[in-house]
């Protein structure tokens, strides 16, 4: 501060200089003539008060910027462990899902089930030991209208879940759904190459074969010359 004082002292003492130059009638040079004066004012011109500020100014700058970057990467930091923390319980919500899924998947099929046991159940009852011979004939009509009813109730529990039994008489043999047992020869109706017998059902979960079909399949017979 000090010397930007002085240098606006010098800076207002130079015009009053000058003109006390201009009435001295010797003509001798002074040391503080025009052409001093001038050479003097371009040098003092030419300099430039120090910036004393500038550096306080700039270290304060960078503070600040350092500051708030500092603030920055905390919040990204914090953000970061929530995402993470986040990522974790959803992936263990999920696990937790699918293994609920897997032990109770086919808790629908079961409990339907449940129902084709109970009428198992009661049609088995018809049955016991101290019936009378002549209660035969109505014991074998409660038994037969119970497999009917049982019958009926497992179709209708395997059409509601997707299980559908396979009927490929007729059809084209295919590995993918058929196993072969054995070649027949090919009778009248029956093309060569198509299942002509089903020794075992076979069956399809939503359209997925879950069981082979075991099946005879019809070769055209070999005539003897």
């Amino acid at each position: 501060m000090a010397a930007r004082f002085l240098w606006a002292v010098r800076r207002r003492m130079q015009p009053l200089l000058a003109s006390s130059a201009a009435s001295d009638g010797r003509g001798r040079l002074c040391p503080f003539s025009t052409a001093t004066q001038r050479t003097a004012g371009e040098d003092c011109s030419s300099e430039d008060p120090p910036d004393e500020l500038g550096p306080s100014l700039t270290e304060r700058a960078l503070k600040l910027k350092a500051v708030q970057l500092e603030k920055e990467v905390q919040d990204l930091t914090v953000r970061y462990q929530r995402a993470v923390a986040d990522g974790e319980n959803i992936r263990r919500r999920t696990q937790r899902c699918v293994e609920d899924a897997k032990i109770f998947g086919i808790q629908s099929f079961c409990k339907d089930l449940v129902e084709v046991a109970d009428i198992l159940e009661k049609t088995a009852e018809c049955i016991s030991e101290d019936t009378e011979p002549g209660d035969q004939k109505l014991i074998l009509e409660k038994i037969f209208r119970g497999l009917s009813l049982l019958e009926a109730k497992l179709k209708s529990v395997f059409a509601k879940h997707g299980l559908e039994k396979m009927t490929p008489i007729g059809d084209k043999y295919d590995p993918h759904e058929h196993e072969l047992i054995c070649h027949v020869p090919a009778s009248a109706g029956v093309q060569p190459g198509t299942v002509a017998l089903v020794r075992q059902d076979g069956y399809k979960l939503h359209g997925r074969t879950i069981r082979l079909a075991q099946v005879e399949v019809a070769v055209e017979s070999q005539r003897r010359l």
